[in-house]
């Protein structure tokens, strides 16, 4: 298939170009140009998404199918899908499991209400435009993504403090229940869509298919390492952190039922949490020379003291 890409040289971008290439599809990236392609048989368009002048270079261009990885507004994805309206055979949009607003019930499932207050509203105000446009879109919203080239400090925030032999300090109890899910799982899932007649019109929460406390995370990233975890527990609200974040993760249960996935999309999870988590230390954390780098801990000393 003719795909293209919004993005493509960044984390998801990466896993997703090199996996849709490996199939034989014909990738095209859209981006500011800034990295290189991240595999050779792509082509590289430079421009702006947020720029119509830019936008009017794929005008001309037609494509089976589009990844649109990056838009976080409705703003950044209405003028391209109106571009292609008509024109193409499915819309692939990357959402975000933070939609969902904060229930007692558990797991999150794709029917479950938006948090309208939620820093990703822009991504539910983008699928409900999709639907009602009638494009024929799929939404993929995973919960938080982890593995090799991530720029979000989520594993590598527990790496810091084990390679160093620092407690990890956890808000509250320790209890609360998240989930991670590896970055080439999410891509192999965003993958399966294309050609699925099944997934259009679909959402799908895409992750591992476990969740793990914010204790059990801790100590399996010290699995990973293979080093013993030391964790020390406080009152978050004992702390005026300000705009800095002590810990990388919200502080409330929140985690998403996959199986809508794993039976649409045929997809199966690869990665379990520790052998995820031994693939971002040691090809991404080491090869980077992360463990020998001057880490900010003063949120933490003013925790510990």
């Amino acid at each position: 298939m003719r795909i293209l890409i919004m993005g493509g040289t960044r984390f998801i971008g990466v896993y997703l170009t090199r996996l849709l290439v490996s199939k034989g599809h014909e990738v095209t990236l859209f981006n500011r140009g800034n990295k290189p392609a991240p595999t050779e048989g792509v082509k590289q368009i430079q421009g702006d998404r947020t720029s119509a002048t830019d936008l009017e270079q794929l005008k001309s261009i037609e494509f089976d199918a589009i990844f649109d990885n990056n838009g976080r507004e409705l703003t950044d994805t209405q003028p391209l899908a109106e571009l292609f309206k008509n024109r193409i055979q499915h819309f692939i949009y990357m959402s975000s499991a933070g939609v969902y607003l904060k229930s007692d019930q558990m797991p999150h499932v794709e029917g479950d209400a938006v948090d309208p207050k939620s820093r990703h509203k822009g991504k539910h105000e983008t699928e409900s435009y999709l639907a009602e446009a009638g494009i024929p879109f799929t939404s993929i919203r995973p919960t938080y993504i982890y593995g090799p080239q991530n720029y979000n400090d989520l594993e590598a925030w527990f790496f810091d403090r084990i390679v160093r032999d620092r407690p990890v300090p956890i808000p509250a109890h320790g209890q609360h229940f998240t989930q991670f899910g590896h970055v080439q799982d999410l891509a192999a899932a965003m993958a399966n869509v294309l050609g699925n007649e099944t997934a259009i019109g679909q959402i799908y929460n895409v992750s591992g298919d476990r969740a793990v406390t914010f204790d059990g995370l801790a100590r399996a990233c010290g699995d990973a390492i293979g080093k013993e975890v030391k964790i020390v527990h406080y009152d978050p609200k004992q702390f005026d952190f300000g705009k800095k974040k002590a810990f990388p993760m919200r502080t409330q249960h929140f985690f998403a039922d996959v199986h809508k996935a794993k039976t649409e999309l045929n997809w199966e999870p690869e990665f379990d949490l520790v052998s995820g988590l031994k693939d971002s230390y040691q090809n991404d954390y080491l090869k980077v020379g992360r463990d020998r780098a001057e880490i900010d801990f003063s949120l933490d000393d003013q925790i510990l003291a």
